[in-house]
């Protein structure tokens, strides 16, 4: 009777275990560069910071392969939030005095943003990539 209990017991706490390591939000230490896709959110180890990729507007970075006057600018939009509400802000590729923005005594940086335009090749939203470091 002791074992079907304890088998009971583990089938019970299973799902409340098989959420905490979930791929779909990594938690990162303070400094460390993380990748996210559209949708997807990062934990900051040892922060109350959660940082999520929302989207991409206003992708006008020069395609490679073309000959372009200025290098363009694509708009990373992120929420960020520390137990409270979240706020969201544009991070911009192509000014690095707006490629970061400090919340709540962190400095949340855009790194870079994958994948380069291509002229022959159109960027489906759920294909871009940012590549984020939160500092202090």
């Amino acid at each position: 009777m002791n074992a079907k209990l304890l088998i009971l017991a583990a089938l019970c706490l299973l799902p409340a275990t098989a959420c905490q390591d979930s791929p779909s939000e990594p938690t990162v230490p303070i400094d460390q560069q993380v990748t996210l896709a559209p949708g997807q959110t990062a934990s900051i180890a040892g922060a109350p910071l959660k940082v999520l990729f929302v989207r991409v507007s206003g992708d006008s970075r020069c395609p490679a392969g073309a000959l372009c006057i200025q290098g363009g600018d694509a708009i990373v939009h992120i929420s960020v939030g520390n137990g409270g509400a979240a706020v969201d802000y544009e991070l911009h590729t192509g000014d690095s005095s707006r490629a970061a923005v400090s919340h709540a005594g962190f400095r949340v940086e855009l790194v870079s943003l994958q994948p380069y335009p291509f002229i022959s090749r159109t960027i489906s939203p759920d294909e871009y990539r940012a590549t984020l470091r939160v500092s202090r």
